[in-house]
C-alpha cells in the first residue's frame, strides 16, 4: 500500500467521477497527504442500536438533528454525536481510505471515530464525534474536521463495497 500524494489526489479529483465532490474549496481542503472533510450536520443518537454476525439483525438507533445558531455555531456538551460530512466520496476500485481527526480538534478535547472507506464506496459518510472536554466544545457548520487519507491497494479487487451504506446521504436533507 502507498498513500496518495497531493498531485495524485488532484488527479483523482479531476476524474469524470471525482474522488471527492461537493468540496467547499478544493485548494484549501486538498492537503499534502489527504482531503479535509467538512461538517454538514450534527445529530444525537435516540435509542438502542444492535449488531450481530448476520446483518439481518442489525438495528441502528434513530437520530435527532441539532440546529446551528443563526451565526453558524453549535455548542456541544460532553458526549457522543453522529456527524455527516458535506462532501461525497467516490472511492474507485484499487483505493481505500481511512480518516484521522484534525489535530486542532484533538487539542480541544474532541475525538472522531470512523470506519474504513472501502474500495467501491460512494456516499456522504457519517462518523462519531466524541466531546471529552468537560467544558464542552463549539463547532461551526462547514468546519474542516477530519483528513481523509487514501491508499492504493496492493491489488485491485473485481468488486467493491456493496453494503447498505452505499450511496448514503447523497440526497440533501430537507429543512
Amino acid at each position: 500500500m502507498a498513500m496518495l500524494s497531493k498531485p495524485q489526489l488532484i488527479e483523482q479529483l479531476n476524474n469524470a467521477t471525482p474522488l471527492v465532490e461537493q468540496m467547499i474549496d478544493s485548494t484549501i481542503q486538498t492537503q499534502p497527504n489527504g482531503i479535509e472533510m467538512t461538517l454538514q450536520s450534527v445529530h444525537t443518537l435516540q435509542g438502542t442500536g444492535s449488531i450481530a454476525f448476520d446483518n439481518n439483525e442489525r438495528q441502528l438507533p434513530g437520530t435527532s438533528q441539532l440546529e446551528f445558531q443563526p451565526d453558524g455555531w453549535l455548542k456541544l456538551e460532553p458526549g457522543i454525536y453522529k456527524i455527516i460530512y458535506n462532501e461525497i466520496t467516490n472511492i474507485p476500485l484499487g483505493i481505500a481510505a481511512i480518516a484521522r481527526a484534525r489535530s486542532s480538534l484533538l487539542r480541544c478535547g474532541v475525538t472522531l471515530e470512523t470506519a474504513v472507506w472501502d474500495a467501491g464506496y460512494s456516499g456522504r459518510s457519517e462518523s462519531l464525534l466524541i466531546v471529552h472536554n468537560p467544558q464542552g466544545f463549539k463547532i461551526k457548520q462547514n468546519a474542516r474536521i477530519v483528513q481523509l487519507i487514501f491508499f492504493t491497494l496492493t491489488s485491485q479487487d473485481s468488486e467493491g463495497y456493496s453494503g447498505i451504506y452505499q450511496n448514503e446521504n447523497k440526497t440533501p436533507p430537507h429543512k
